[in-house]
């Protein structure tokens, strides 16, 4: 028979992966939240909050339709509760600081949860904590995901889980994710290509410059895998669009991710209604309230953490998806495999994964999700699965 200790962790994971409050299961008299834990000395613990920035270092420059760089600003986040510590982080490539903000912005953000984070002493109250933080400042979506990350590693470590199976997820469903190859030379992208050609199952090709079908010649010289085409909002002209669509059809391409500008819905809409591939909003979509909007519009939606302020968002973003009948898939920026791995929980769940940047910098300071033979390999590590090097 469970004993009541085993009970109640049973009774946690099922209340939290299908969305309940948890905080009601376990009410004293009168309906108010009794906390988690007491320690040692009688006193309920306190939530804790560090944080630090922290430059990710890529292993190759990293070019796409409009920039190229070779780092990306960063800050690490961690969330102390009664000896567990949980991990999370903000990514912000320079290209999207508009929307995600700056190693400045997300520093200061940080200080206003961590002056203020303490006033919680049950970290599962998670709807309640990560709505306050939401509420602290309006933008700041990469700081947000942040302490969502970490505050959802630490519920998965106190409940002993990992988050897949918290959402009821089978990880041997986790797809293949796809690998990246960015816009270069013939010469470099070719090299690329013949690196990573049997370590993976799929790729993924930035496109959205005047040398697309030089890119995709280039690639299918040397290998015949699908790919996954990301046009970065390059393509303005919607019989354009189409044009190329239906010529990248005909080249093993199996989806293309945002064709044109995020102002364009309409164009995007007239495109998606003709087009022989799946066509997935990137840019067009950042939360929860866009989803809806963008019915129509695309076949399905790329749930980015960076973007939709975290896990919690993001898997109210995939069920909602489904329930339109949208697909979905699971992407990211250049992370540490903190990140990544958050993300990769979901993966189970999605039709694609472009879960590879974790791969391509130099100094990750986690282990976390494998590519084994392309597919995502999910640990049995509680919370977002990942181990501090």
């Amino acid at each position: 028979m469970q004993n009541r200790r085993d009970f109640l962790k049973t009774a946690a994971l099922a209340a939290i992966g299908s969305g309940v409050a948890i905080n009601n299961m376990f009410a004293g008299n009168g309906g108010s939240p009794a906390p988690f834990s007491i320690n040692k000395q009688g006193a309920t613990p306190k939530m804790k909050l560090n944080f630090f920035a922290y430059e990710l270092k890529l292993r190759h420059v990293f070019t796409v339709a409009t920039f190229s760089r070779s780092t990306t600003p960063d800050v690490q986040v961690e969330i102390e509760y009664d000896g567990i510590t949980g991990y999370g982080e903000a990514s912000m490539p320079p290209y999207l600081q508009h929307e995600l903000g700056t190693v400045d912005s997300v520093l200061a953000f940080l200080k206003r949860v961590q002056d203020t984070i303490g006033q919680f002493s049950d970290p599962f109250q998670l709807e309640d904590i990560l709505a306050y933080v939401d509420k602290l400042s309006p933008g700041n979506a990469a700081a947000k995901a942040a302490v969502d990350i970490a505050l959802h590693d630490l519920v998965g470590k106190m409940l002993g889980a990992p988050w897949y199976k918290i959402w009821g997820l089978d990880k041997d469903k986790a797809p293949s994710t796809t690998f990246t190859i960015g816009i270069d030379t013939p010469d470099v992208v070719r090299a690329k290509t013949k690196e990573c050609a049997d370590q993976f199952n799929i790729l993924k090709v930035k496109l959205g410059r005047d040398n697309d079908k030089e890119m995709i010649e280039t690639i299918r010289s040397v290998t015949n895998l699908p790919i996954a085409v990301d046009a970065n909002q390059g393509w303005t002209d919607k019989h354009y669009a189409l044009d190329m669509i239906h010529w990248l059809h005909d080249k093993g391409i199996v989806m293309v991710e945002q064709p044109m500008p995020k102002t364009q819905l309409d164009d995007i809409a007239w495109v998606t209604q003709q087009s022989p591939l799946p066509i997935f909003a990137d840019e067009s979509l950042q939360r929860l309230s866009d989803v809806v909007g963008l019915k129509g519009a695309f076949t399905g939606i790329n749930i980015k953490l960076m973007k939709c302020t975290g896990m919690r968002e993001a898997w109210k973003m995939l069920t909602l998806a489904r329930s339109l009948g949208m697909r979905v898939m699971v992407g990211c920026m250049t992370e540490t495999s903190c990140a990544v791995s958050a993300a990769a929980q979901l993966s189970p769940a999605v039709d694609f994964a472009d879960l590879d940047g974790n791969l391509l910098i130099a100094n990750d300071r986690f282990r976390g999700m494998e590519v084994v033979k392309g597919k995502i390999t999910l640990p049995n590590l509680p919370g977002v699965g990942i181990i501090k090097l």
